[in-house]
């Protein structure tokens, strides 16, 4: 210890002038020339500073109050959203269902309507066929009638004398005579 203690003794025996020393005269010393500087700057200088301090901490708990209530916000948007969204889920699924069934519906009305139609063009397909039918047939009679006609017509032409003829108009004459 008188080893540590004789460095700085000798420490204090340096010369002044010219040299670089340590200067153990406490009073000429920046040590105690900055403590009371410090000390005049904490004792002054702690209320503004703890009122800067207290003004960055009502700062920072006032926007994390905001950000909490954005946040809240923010959480009851989403819930909000999220509500909304199944409930447009749910609307598509029915009508996605009744659009299926609309559509199922559809089609068997249209199948049933094709149906009917085709029933009646059938219906109506046999009544032209018959009634083509039946036109054919008049149209054969009276060709048939006109040709036994003419043929009946011809033959009582070429049979058919004066003596005849006579004998004709008179049985028919004695037929009306006798219907009176």
């Amino acid at each position: 210890m008188k080893n540590v203690t004789d460095s700085f003794v000798s420490l204090g025996h340096w010369p002044f002038a010219g040299s670089f020393g340590f200067n153990t005269d406490i009073l000429a010393t920046n040590p105690i020339n900055l403590s009371v500087v410090l000390g005049v700057l904490i004792f002054f200088g702690k209320g503004v500073l703890s009122d800067l301090l207290d003004n960055r901490k009502q700062r920072i708990l006032n926007t994390i109050r905001n950000s909490e209530e954005l946040r809240g916000g923010a959480i009851e948007q989403l819930e909000n959203a999220r509500v909304r969204l199944r409930k447009i889920e749910i609307e598509a699924d029915q009508f996605r269902v009744n659009g299926y069934s609309e559509i199922e519906r559809e089609k068997w009305n249209l199948i049933n309507s094709t149906d009917k139609t085709l029933e009646q063009l059938e219906n109506y397909k046999n009544e032209t066929i018959h009634f083509e039918q039946e036109r054919a047939i008049t149209q054969v009679r009276q060709r048939i009638f006109q040709q036994a006609l003419k043929g009946a017509l011809e033959t009582l032409n070429s049979r058919l004398t004066n003596e005849l003829h006579l004998r004709t108009i008179s049985a028919n004459i004695g037929m009306f005579g006798t219907m009176k």
